[in-house]
């Protein structure tokens, strides 16, 4: 019912930044929460943050990224973006884009639909 695609990764100095975009296709997106998490080589995919079922609505953010990443979501372009500042080379991870119906979580299983990644390297 819903497709995402993410894109805009790519390879950024440490103290850079990068937007990621991930495109929804499908009916009603408006009413689904998104997420992004990321999956370092050997680690378990993780938490980064969420955004609820419409603009304005409450965000949720992991620690590590709080105060240098920010979701947003355009809805006439059925796109969610997740801007990256001050990047660090521990955020180097491959970054998915993810939906569930109206509210957000930090649960991964929680998700219904998941995009393919698309893979962020931060060099120092």
């Amino acid at each position: 019912q819903v497709q995402l695609v993410e894109s805009g990764g790519g390879l950024v100095q440490a103290g850079g930044s990068l937007r990621l975009s991930c495109a929804a296709s499908g009916r009603a997106f408006s009413t689904y929460a998104m997420a992004w998490f990321r999956q370092a080589p050997g680690k378990e995919r993780e938490f980064v943050c969420a955004i609820n079922r419409w603009i304005g609505s409450n965000t949720l953010y992991a620690d590590s990224v709080k105060g240098r990443f920010s979701i947003s979501r355009d809805i006439a372009k059925d796109t969610i973006y997740l801007q990256m500042n001050s990047l660090k080379p521990e955020d180097t991870a491959l970054y998915y884009c993810a939906a569930r119906p109206y509210v957000a979580t930090t649960d991964r299983a929680s998700y219904d639909y998941w995009g393919q990644g698309t893979q962020v390297t931060v060099s120092s």
